[in-house]
């Protein structure tokens, strides 16, 4: 770890010469107008299109900014100083705050039992030069809410956080690689960083590397207020506060978490396989006797490979993909819209639908369409049509919590949700493609399903009369 602030200022001068460099940029203030602008303005003045062709999923980006605008919008989302307050809303060590430090290439935690003591916490900081993990500030703080919010409707993903409060001379862990896509804001003071190249490029768990596999880093660099950092899973990475620096604050901002092809695969084939075997009687053949107690699969595998091919053949004809587990997950745990202070009394205002009323989608990034693949008549109970993303609690987003291990009753109750009969899935596909749409013109038999319809959408706040 360099010892002064002017060395690490010539170590990082003199690496650009003899690593690949990342990108410096200058800024711009977040604009909340819509998802898009949102992360535009968050990667500014790197473009959007350059971002997905250059960088997603392939190498670090930094974005080195000395804007004092930014610098003091990026300060206001979290600080040192509002710990004091924050501890004294209940917090519990673990759930709500980690406390630790790398010692020896290996990370020590120092929590406490029970509830954080301000305290205590402040004297670990200071005087055992620990880092303080803060889980999940969005819950907190509404600023990074609203930031999160959007970056879920941008991405389709989940998105969580985490702020890393580190005391000079300190580094809170090891070397270590993740299994997110990784936004790093820097918020207050200076972070040395040091990123290496992948052993396991888009890793799927999280894992610490010792120093003696990494080898050199690719890119070193220093962090000041208002810079953004990002990098792909997998990408190996560590930082410090250097000396002379009182403390570091920097927010991680992290997504695409089990989001890959290999995950939508796992989601999606048993549906595809149940729609297939209901017209294909290949994949309704029994299987050879006593094969689950065989040890030489070789005949078995040859056999899978075959029906692989023909669920192939049937998945290029298929109108419908059903991926419900994925939806049903990232719609039930992603944050609420962020509409401000009065956003928790959401409820249904203007003129009701009627069979001549022209109406307009609300919250097209907040509602999900998804049908079941074990129904003919009607969708499944557990998993309906429309699944909307506003009856979750901020408080416990991204959590873990035992809202994970509830009941499907008792998911349903913790999430907003319709449920239609089939016969209404075109009507729903048609609302939700259109920017406006007739009531009337619903492609459903009747004036009275139009109306039911339309109606169910208003109550739950998704559709607005125009």
């Amino acid at each position: 770890m360099p010892k002064k602030g002017g060395k690490i200022a010539d170590v990082a001068k003199e690496t650009q010469s003899k690593r690949p460099k990342l990108d410096t940029a200058g800024s711009s203030v977040l604009s909340f107008e819509s998802p898009d602008s949102l992360f535009r303005s968050l990667i500014s003045p790197v473009e959007e299109e350059v971002f997905f062709r250059e960088y997603w999923e392939q190498k670090p980006l930094l974005v080195q900014r000395n804007d004092a605008l930014v610098a003091a919008y990026y300060q206001s989302l979290f600080q040192l100083s509002q710990l004091r307050e924050l501890c004294s809303q209940g917090l519990c060590y673990g759930r709500d705050v980690n406390v630790c430090r790398c010692v020896n290439g290996k990370k020590k935690v120092l929590n406490k039992e029970g509830r954080v003591n301000y305290l205590q916490l402040r004297k670990d900081f200071d005087q055992k030069k620990a880092t303080i993990q803060f889980h999940q500030p969005q819950r907190f703080k509404e600023d990074l809410w609203k930031i999160q919010e959007k970056l879920e409707c941008y991405f389709g993903s989940l998105v969580g956080s985490n702020v890393y409060i580190t005391p000079q001379g300190s580094q809170g862990l090891p070397p270590h690689y993740d299994d997110v896509e990784v936004f790093i804001l820097q918020l207050e003071g200076e972070k040395h960083w040091r990123l290496y190249k992948p052993t396991v490029p888009l890793a799927r768990e999280y894992n610490v590397e010792p120093e003696d596999r990494i080898g050199n880093p690719t890119h070193e660099f220093i962090l000041k207020p208002g810079d953004l950092l990002y990098f792909p899973r997998g990408t190996i990475h560590q930082a410090d506060t250097p000396h002379g620096i009182s403390h570091s604050t920097h927010v991680t901002i992290s997504t695409y978490q089990n989001n890959s092809w290999g995950d939508f695969l796992l989601d999606a084939i048993p549906g595809l396989v149940f729609d297939t075997a209901k017209e294909d009687m290949a994949l309704r053949r029994s299987i050879p006797r006593k094969l689950l107690m065989q040890v030489n699969t070789a005949d078995t595998t040859k056999k899978l490979s075959s029906l692989l091919r023909r669920l192939a053949d049937h998945l290029e004809n298929c109108r419908e993909l059903r991926s419900s587990d994925m939806k049903k997950d990232f719609i039930t745990h992603r944050l609420p819209p962020c509409l401000g202070c009065d956003s928790d009394a959401l409820t249904p205002g203007g003129k009701l639908p009627k069979i001549d009323s022209k109406i307009r989608l609300q919250f097209r990034d907040h509602a999900i369409i998804t049908v079941e693949p074990d129904q003919e008549n009607a969708v499944s109970r557990r998993s309906p049509p429309v699944c909307l993303g506003w009856g979750n609690r901020r408080e416990t987003h991204m959590m873990g919590t035992e809202d994970d291990s509830a009941s499907e009753d008792g998911l349903a109750q913790q999430t907003h949700g319709l449920r239609f009969p089939l016969s209404y899935l075109d009507a729903l596909k048609q609302i939700w493609s259109s920017s406006t749409v007739n009531v009337k013109e619903l492609n459903l038999s009747s004036d009275e399903e139009k109306e039911n319809l339309v109606l169910s959408l208003w109550t739950e706040c998704l559709i607005e009369v125009l």
